[in-house]
């Protein structure tokens, strides 16, 4: 991690009464879709299991909680019956509202956004910004396709709003000369560093272990098991293994289960507060809120948004990309990742220090909020302070969030 602080990174650093703060971070365990640990576990459920955790952890009076963002995408109505029904159930007061947002796979970070600017603007005090998406029960792969009016889809940046999210994969590759085998090369560390991460316990302090209810598909049997690890995570992943592994999207292409983020279950929240609040009632500081940016970018390759999204908001920051100590950027695809490390420049070293989508998976509306629980973790174990998450969005978006770890 850098050493050096520039003026920039300084003003960054500092503290001040009306900073947005993080009084805690946490995830569910990340599961595999239809398969794994949350297979018979209604999303709802995930979610209050963290959002109670959320203000028990930091030993905060629910009442105190103003709102409640959550991101979702799969969901009837976004999810917005969900949300509610988990924030009750979580303890969460009636009082405090509640409200679903949609920005596809960064929906989680819209969340904590949303709730740190109403906490900027004095609306409210406390709130939390949370992320949660079950691909089994979601409608992931099941629903109807949507429709669209003749005149709409005229353009044909409109139409390729619609193309197969692994098509957009194969148009990164294809554009940028990404080969196969430097997909897999990226994809096998996210495995390997995920997989040592795992062993080591480097995510024990943000996973929520959770009892839940699992049904044997075989014999109907239902048991209670706790879920506390995740378990899409696969040791010993190679490049040689990954090498024979066919084309999942076109007969010649280079995207495969393999180097493609997973379909999975989860859900991660971020308590927030105003600085002299939280110190006012002596709860924990663990980071900051800095800012974050939305950009748009061509529908055909929705991947590359990290590369410009990061940029967006370093510069409202005054942050140089050196200034950074390490990156969380979501690896929807290994293809659109190494792109956009390498269009910035950022040293592969920097981003998933603990491994990412590939190796954990994505469950797409708890992401965004997912990679801020990791991302303090990483700050913790390395000594880091300054950190970006940033992930594409279906349809050709990119969104992008400097924190400050004070832990």
């Amino acid at each position: 991690m850098s050493t050096q602080t520039s003026p920039q990174k300084e003003s960054v650093l500092q503290k001040h009464d009306n900073d947005v703060v993080i009084v805690s971070a946490v995830r569910s365990a990340i599961t595999k879709g239809r398969k794994g640990g949350f297979k018979d576990t209604k999303p709802e459920l995930i979610l209050a299991h963290v959002l109670r955790a959320a203000y028990t952890k930091a030993d905060v009076d629910p009442t105190l909680i103003e709102d409640v963002a959550v991101g979702n995408c799969l969901l009837p109505g976004a999810g917005a019956g969900h949300a509610r029904v988990a924030a009750i159930h979580a303890g969460i007061p009636i009082d405090a509202s509640v409200n679903t947002v949609n920005r596809q796979c960064s929906s989680g970070l819209s969340a904590i956004n949303q709730i740190a600017n109403q906490i900027r603007v004095g609306q409210i005090d406390i709130g939390i910004g949370a992320g949660v998406e079950s691909m089994t029960f979601g409608g992931f792969g099941s629903g109807g396709k949507a429709s669209y009016s003749e005149e709409a889809m005229a353009t044909q940046d409109a139409k390729d709003c619609l193309i197969p999210m692994g098509i957009t994969s194969e148009n990164v590759a294809s554009d940028y000369g990404l080969s196969r085998q430097v997909q897999d090369e990226f994809a096998a560390k996210s495995f390997q560093k995920a997989a040592a991460a795992a062993k080591a316990g480097k995510f024990r302090d943000e996973i929520v272990p959770m009892k839940v209810k699992s049904v044997d598909a075989k014999t109907g049997e239902i048991t209670e098991i706790v879920v506390a690890e995740d378990d899409g995570i696969r040791d010993g992943v190679t490049v040689e293994s990954l090498s024979k592994l066919k084309p999942a999207f076109t007969k010649d292409g280079s995207t495969h289960a393999g180097n493609a983020s997973q379909v999975s279950d989860g859900a991660a929240a971020v308590l927030l507060a105003r600085r002299s609040v939280a110190l006012r009632l002596g709860l924990p500081i663990i980071g900051k809120f800095v800012a974050a940016a939305t950009v748009g970018v061509p529908p055909r390759i929705m991947g590359v948004g990290p590369a410009y999204a990061i940029p967006r908001v370093l510069a409202l920051t005054s942050l140089s990309l050196s200034d950074v100590d390490f990156y969380e950027i979501n690896e929807a695809f290994a293809s659109q990742a190494i792109f956009s490390v390498q269009h910035l420049g950022i040293p592969f070293e920097k981003v998933n220090v603990n491994g990412g989508a590939i190796a954990m998976g994505h469950p797409l509306g708890c992401t965004g909020a997912r990679q801020v629980a990791t991302g303090l973790s990483v700050a913790k174990q390395t000594g880091g302070k300054v950190f970006v998450t940033s992930m594409c969005i279906g349809s050709g978006m990119g969104m992008a969030a400097v924190f400050v770890s004070e832990q």
